[in-house]
C-alpha cells in the first residue's frame, strides 16, 4: 500500500471512501410512471393487462394514465431478454408478458409487467445485466437522523424505491451476465489483498460494504480498515447479513429463526383486515382480528428511512387503489400471508445482527481506516470514466420500436 493511504482512528466523514468510489456505475432508479404495473401477485397483472387490452380509445388511455414519456400510442423497444410487443399498445398489445419478481423498495418483493410501452424508465442497462449471478446493492438515500442501513442487497431486478427521502442508485455487483467484471474501481481487490494479506473479492468488498456502510448527504460511506483482522471480522458479518438478505437465492438456506422463535398464525387473517398493530407485550402482530406472533420488536421497529417497513408492507396491501391499481385479489391470498412470515424473519435476524454491527462500527471508530486520499495516492482514485458506464454486453441485436432494431 502506497504511503498515506492509511489515516488516524475513524477519519472524518469527507476523508472516508463514499460507496460511490467503490461501485462506480451505478443506475437510477426505474420510473414505472404509474401503480397498476406492479402488484404484490402476479394474477391480478393478468387482469389489469386483459382489462387494458380490451379497452378501446379514451377508455383505454384513462385506464393506462398517460404521462409525457409513454401513452398508449407510444411505441418502444422491448426490454433485453424479453420478447414483448414494441408497436404501440393501442395499435397491438401483443401476448401478455410473463411478470417478472422484483424488489420493490427494501425487503418487499412484488411482481412488475415487463413491458417497456407501460414504463416510463425502465433502465435497461440493468435488464441486460440481471441473471443469475448478479447482486444489486441499493441505496436508500438519505434521511438525518434515521437509524436504519445505508443499503440493502437482492438478486431481484429492484426498482430502487425509496420509502422516503432522495431515492438512491442501484449498483450491480457485475458490469457484464455471467459475473463478469466486477464493478469495482479498477485495481481495487489488488490492494485490498495487498495490504490484508489475503484474497478479496468482489463478493467480499459487497459483504464489507453491508455490514460497514453508513448513510451521509453525499451516499453511503464505507471506511476501509488499515487492519486485515479487522476487514475479515466485517466480512464474516456481512456475508451473514447478505445471505439473510438474499433469502436462499443461489442455492442458499432460507433464512430461519431458532425453534420456538419463528412466527406462526396464532389467529386467521381476515381477508380485509382493518389495520396494523403491535402487542409488545405479547410479541404479537395484529391484523384486524387477525394474529401472527412472536414477533420481536426488533422486527417491528425496523426501519428504513424512517419508517417501518412491516407497516409499510402492510400498507402497500391494504390501501384503496383506483382505476387499473384496484384489481387485487378479492380477498386475503395464503401466499401473502407466507410473504409476511418470511419477512417477520428476515426483519428479526437483521435486527439481531446490529448489536454486531455497531460492534464492528466501534472498532472502527478506533481504528486505523484507509482514506480517499490514500487511495488517490494508490491510483485506485479517481475511477476511470468508462468504469461509471455500462459495459457494452450485447452479444445479439435488440428489437427496437416498431420491430427496428435498437441502436446503442
Amino acid at each position: 500500500m502506497a504511503a498515506g493511504a492509511a489515516a488516524g482512528a475513524g477519519g472524518s466523514d469527507d476523508a472516508l471512501p463514499l460507496l460511490d468510489d467503490l461501485m462506480p456505475w451505478s443506475v437510477r432508479p426505474l420510473r414505472p410512471g404509474r401503480p397498476w404495473v406492479t402488484a404484490p401477485d402476479a394474477a391480478s397483472l393478468r387482469a389489469r393487462w386483459d382489462l387494458l387490452a380490451g379497452a378501446e380509445g379514451a377508455e383505454q388511455e384513462r385506464l393506462f394514465r398517460p404521462s409525457r414519456s409513454r401513452t398508449p400510442l407510444t411505441p418502444a423497444a422491448a426490454l433485453p431478454g424479453r420478447p414483448t410487443g414494441t408497436s404501440a399498445f393501442a395499435r397491438d398489445p401483443g401476448p401478455y408478458p410473463e411478470p417478472v419478481r422484483i424488489a420493490h423498495g427494501p425487503f418487499d418483493e412484488q411482481w412488475l409487467i415487463p413491458d417497456h410501452r407501460l414504463l416510463d424508465a425502465a433502465r435497461p442497462e440493468l435488464w441486460r445485466v440481471a441473471d443469475g449471478h448478479q447482486v444489486f446493492a441499493v441505496e436508500h438515500g438519505y434521511v438525518p437522523q434515521d437509524g436504519g442501513p445505508a443499503l440493502s442487497v437482492t438478486t431481484l431486478l429492484p426498482d430502487g424505491h425509496s420509502p422516503a427521502g432522495r431515492p438512491g442508485r442501484i449498483r450491480p455487483l457485475y458490469r457484464r451476465p455471467g459475473g463478469r467484471e466486477p464493478n469495482l474501481a479498477p485495481g481495487l481487490t489488488e490492494e485490498l489483498t495487498t495490504r490484508y494479506g489475503s484474497p478479496v473479492t468482489a463478493g467480499s468488498v459487497l459483504a464489507w460494504a453491508v455490514a460497514a456502510a453508513r448513510p451521509s448527504p453525499a451516499g453511503p460511506l464505507v471506511p476501509l480498515p488499515a487492519d486485515g483482522t479487522l476487514w475479515a471480522r466485517g466480512v464474516e458479518l456481512g456475508e451473514e447479513l447478505l445471505r439473510v438478505q438474499l433469502r436462499g437465492a443461489r442455492g442458499g438456506e432460507r433464512p430461519r429463526l431458532p425453534g420456538g422463535r419463528r412466527p406462526y398464525v396464532r389467529a386467521p387473517i381476515p381477508p380485509r383486515p382493518d389495520g396494523l398493530r403491535y402487542d409488545a407485550a405479547e410479541e404479537a402482530l395484529l391484523l384486524g382480528e387477525g394474529r401472527v406472533s412472536p414477533v420481536p420488536v426488533g422486527a417491528w421497529d425496523f426501519k428504513v428511512g424512517g419508517v417501518r417497513m412491516l407497516e409499510l408492507w402492510f400498507e402497500r396491501r391494504t390501501a384503496e387503489a383506483e382505476g387499473l391499481a384496484a384489481v387485487e385479489p378479492r380477498g386475503w391470498p395464503q401466499e401473502r400471508t407466507s410473504e409476511l412470515l418470511e419477512l417477520i424473519t428476515v426483519l428479526a435476524l437483521l435486527a439481531g445482527l446490529r448489536p454486531a454491527q455497531q460492534e464492528l462500527r466501534e472498532r472502527l471508530a478506533e481504528a486505523g481506516v484507509l482514506t480517499r486520499d490514500g487511495l488517490r495516492t494508490a491510483g485506485i482514485l479517481p475511477v476511470p470514466a468508462p468504469a461509471r458506464l455500462p459495459a457494452s454486453v450485447l452479444d445479439h441485436q435488440e428489437e427496437g420500436p416498431e420491430g427496428q432494431f435498437a441502436l446503442l
